[in-house]
Order: structure tokens, then C-alpha cells, then sequence
């Protein structure tokens, strides 16, 4: 499978994730930059996270108006996979591509630590490696991660199976709504998560428990 990764200005996950995608799938993903209207023929466009032109205005908001993003919306509606982790998440919302809001954390401090998630829909192709309901650790780093939707919008993420991953366990970061960590679109090729998976894809990392996101996104899931 091929997977290509949008740089930002301001974005500091893109190299852990470009080492993640690469060691899992064995292939170095293409790159492509904030001024790019193309997009390669891939099979999954990822976003990493960080804080993209300095969060300015609101998180995610100068880079879903910049030229590269109306190339992936143009991918996403043709049914490519997107990914969007953390800074990327917010990115999707603002681009219109996931619904919701993320506001800043219920506690206004930057929280960055280990956090459990619960598997809520394990019938996606981001989730497909997990069990339902099985609980997995993962890190956080953010300011902005707390979840919001209107009851309408809320009612539908979570009649439709839209909702992903739920923080567990009481570990719930930042106030997110239903404890909701991950969610994906309406067809289901979008995903936008708060926490990291890539930063725990191997023992160095301490544990491994994300390393089935990326198998099943990159189509390696047993």
C-alpha cells in the first residue's frame, strides 16, 4: 500500500510518523508539501500531528485553508484513506472533513502523558486488527483535544458507529464529550484521533499497542 505525509509549517510529529509508516509497511511514504495541489496515487494520506503555523487563530485553521488540503479533500471524497492524528485531527474538522469541534482542554494546561483507549468500533479499515471493546494504552500531546458536537451531530457519530476510540478507564485528558478520542466520517475512510499511535509501535517505545492501527490501515492485518 502506498501512503504519502503532508508537511506543515509548525507540524513536529511528521518524522515519527514517516518512521512508523516505514518500518510497519517497509516503504518510505512520499511527502508532499503546504503548496502542493497534487497528491501522488496513494492509498492513505496521513496528517501528523503538532501545532501548525503556531496555532494561530485556532488550531488547524490556517492549514486546512492552505492548497495541499483541497487535494486530499478531493482524495477523500474519491474513497482514499485519511488519517489524521492530534494537529492533524483538528486539521480534518476545520477542513470540513470530520464534523465536530475541539476546543481547549476542560483543565486550560497542556497535558501530555499516557492514556487508555477503548475500541469502539473495531469493524473499520483503522481498526480492523482490534478486538471490540479491547482496551489499548496510547500517548496524548495536546492543548486543544476536548471533543464537542451539537446533540444532533452527537446522536448521529454515535447511531452510525462513527465514533472509534473512546478514552477508558477514567483516563479522559482533556473533558472530550462521551470520551470520544477518535472518530471517522460518514464513509469511513476518514479517521481523526487525538492520541498517538505511532509513538507506540514498538518495544523501544515501551509497548506496541499501536502498531494494529497501522497494520490494518496498511492493509497487513492477519
Amino acid at each position: 500500500m502506498k501512503s504519502a505525509v503532508v508537511l506543515l509549517p509548525g507540524l513536529n510529529r511528521d518524522r515519527d510518523m514517516i518512521a512508523a509508516l516505514t518500518k510497519i509497511s517497509g516503504h518510505k511514504p512520499a511527502t508532499v508539501w503546504e503548496t502542493d495541489t497534487t497528491i501522488p496515487d496513494v492509498d492513505l494520506i496521513v496528517i501528523p500531528g503538532g501545532f501548525s503555523y503556531g496555532d494561530y487563530l485556532r488550531c488547524g485553521a490556517i492549514a486546512a485553508r492552505m492548497p495541499v488540503m483541497r487535494a486530499v479533500a478531493e482524495k477523500a471524497k474519491k474513497g482514499v484513506l485519511v488519517m489524521g492524528v492530534c494537529n492533524g485531527f483538528q486539521i480534518l474538522v476545520e477542513a470540513g472533513l470530520l464534523p465536530g469541534a475541539l476546543m481547549r482542554n476542560a483543565s486550560l494546561k497542556f497535558v501530555c502523558r499516557e492514556v487508555k483507549l477503548s475500541v469502539a468500533n473495531a469493524n473499520t479499515a483503522f481498526t480492523r486488527s482490534y478486538r471490540p471493546g479491547q482496551v489499548i494504552r496510547c500517548p496524548v500531546s495536546h492543548h486543544d483535544g476536548n471533543f464537542f458536537a451539537d446533540p444532533e451531530t452527537l446522536a448521529r457519530l454515535e447511531g452510525e458507529g462513527q465514533v472509534v476510540f473512546r478514552y477508558a478507564e477514567g483516563t479522559n485528558p482533556n473533558g472530550s464529550i462521551n470520551d470520544i478520542a477518535g472518530i471517522v466520517d460518514r464513509g469511513g475512510n476518514v479517521l481523526g484521533m487525538m492520541p498517538h499511535p505511532e509513538n507506540l509501535i514498538e518495544p523501544a517505545h515501551g509497548g506496541s499497542d499501536g502498531r494494529p492501527l497501522f497494520e490494518s490501515v496498511l492493509g497487513l492485518a492477519a
